[in-house]
């Protein structure tokens, strides 16, 4: 009777802790960048700090709906988009750092094309306005003298436009990708070229944000989310082979490859987040948002006071 109770009260803790586990959906893609958070998902991580986390994965140019939607609650994408979304009426706040991107992100150009000022007239394939690869597309332009007008723009998702680029589909000219589909590039240099990456131009940097009210109502759950990832990146360190091969399962790679492509970029730990928001967030997203409105993404600033919150990173 005695082992009875005691085994009941066992399942009751077990019942009590499984119910004080926080739910979040997370909407994400397949970059290499946020590899992580899948990590910290699979290897239990999330759930041994107190966290139900469902990663749903969206395509960057709807992310914003389905947190509008109340779908997710939280998501990963790149530190502009922050300001388009919440330029479009869609509150959000940056709680961490994930990644910078060392030559993960870029420009693949067919090789009749030497330099990308030679790009004016031409067509790039590109996500849609609001996404990553649009604002590298812009960025690089501009760097060179151009803007998205002086090029004639068809959206197609990263992994599409390198396969268009591979295929040698006619009258693409450039397409904008990133890991682990620019390894695919990388694989076949008759089919393009990299005349481009972050490494010449680094200007794309991810981070986790949530909802204002889903921060208010869930400050241990985000500090918790945070520190998942910071954990993630200890096991990564500890066990890399495991880890490879938990992350590249998500993308249907094999560890080594996996591994290759995250050679491209650094994951940011905790004393690395802590400097980033120290300044550079609000350097650099002060110079995107003027980038943003300039191209006609964004018709106004949101609140930049409001776009990161710092509170979960001690």
């Amino acid at each position: 009777m005695k082992k009875l109770l005691t085994l009941s009260l066992v399942a009751l803790a077990c019942a009590s802790a499984q119910a004080q586990e926080t739910k979040i959906t997370l909407g994400m893609s397949g970059w290499t960048g946020f590899a992580p958070l899948t990590l910290a998902k699979e290897a239990g991580i999330f759930k041994k700090n107190g966290l139900d986390v469902s990663i749903k994965k969206i395509p960057q140019k709807d992310r914003h709906l389905a947190i509008a939607s109340g779908d997710v609650q939280c998501a990963a994408t790149t530190v502009e988009t922050w300001i388009v979304w919440n330029a479009n009426g869609v509150a959000t706040t940056q709680i961490f750092q994930l990644d910078k991107s060392y030559g993960a992100d870029g420009m693949v150009v067919k090789p009749n094309i030497s330099k990308i000022s030679d790009l004016k007239g031409k067509t790039v394939a590109a996500s849609a306005p609001g996404t990553a690869p649009w604002f590298t597309l812009a960025w690089m332009l501009k760097k060179n003298g151009l803007s998205p007008k002086d090029v004639k723009i068809v959206n197609l998702e990263p992994q599409a436009a390198a396969n268009a680029m591979i295929a040698g589909t006619d009258g693409i000219d450039a397409a904008m990708t990133y890991e682990p589909y620019l390894g695919a590039v990388r694989a076949k240099p008759e089919a393009g070229k990299i005349i481009a990456t972050t490494l010449d131009y680094p200007m794309i940097m991810d981070t986790v944000g949530c909802t204002p009210k889903f921060l208010a109502d869930n400050p241990k759950a985000a500090k918790a989310l945070a520190d998942s990832y910071f954990e993630a990146l200890e096991m990564i360190k500890k066990d890399p082979q495991k880890s490879f091969e938990i992350m590249g399962a998500d993308v249907k790679q094999p560890a080594d490859k996996f591994e290759a492509s995250q050679k491209y970029l650094r994951w940011q730990d905790r004393a690395a987040n802590q400097k980033f928001f120290a300044g550079e967030h609000a350097a650099f997203s002060k110079e995107a948002a003027e980038l943003l409105l300039e191209a006609g993404v964004i018709k106004a600033l949101p609140d930049m006071s409001k776009l990161a919150d710092t509170r979960f990173l001690k």
